[in-house]
């Protein structure tokens, strides 16, 4: 239970730091921390698919992503256009309008005694590929073959012509 809490912390701190960093390049590399450690998350959830999926494509895909294009764009602090006091009392009402409704939620919320116990198999790859194939395999084929559709139309896409007549 404390490796949940100290992994629970440092998401939360790492989650504070990108939003609170001035630096965009650091916020996103304390955005790739958070996903981490919620990958962590995944895995002490004994969903071990789903912490190898955010790992790979979170952290491996969309945070390169995000960094080339802050790398591009050459974020300074001469170029950040100056928000208006309106824009800050809008975004200062709407975090109010969040707290408001998590408390809310929280106070509805009843704390029971019950343990519930589900399969402690769930998360396993084992057990998806299982459920995948046997229940949805026409979903699941269908995605394939539109993915294959995709790819084929993107090769299309960037494959230059010869103009040669």
């Amino acid at each position: 239970m404390s490796v949940f809490y100290l992994v629970a912390f440092l998401s939360i701190f790492f989650a504070l730091m990108t939003i609170f960093t001035k630096n965009p390049v650091h916020s996103v590399l304390y955005l790739v921390i958070t996903f981490f450690t919620l990958s962590i998350h995944y895995i002490l959830l004994n969903a071990q698919f789903l912490a190898v999926v955010n790992f790979i494509v979170y952290m491996g895909a969309i945070m390169v992503l995000f960094l080339f294009v802050l790398m591009l764009l050459n974020l300074n602090a001469e170029t950040e256009p100056m928000k208006s006091n309106l824009v800050k009392i809008m975004g200062a009402v709407a975090g109010m309008c969040l707290i408001a409704t998590l408390l809310g939620a929280f106070r509805v919320i009843e704390p029971s005694n019950i343990i519930v116990q589900g399969d402690a198999d769930v998360g396993l790859v084992k057990n998806l590929g299982k459920v995948l194939f046997n229940e949805f395999l026409l979903p699941f084929e269908i995605s394939s073959i539109l993915l294959l559709t995709a790819m084929i139309g993107a090769v299309l896409l960037a494959k230059k012509e010869d103009r040669k007549a």
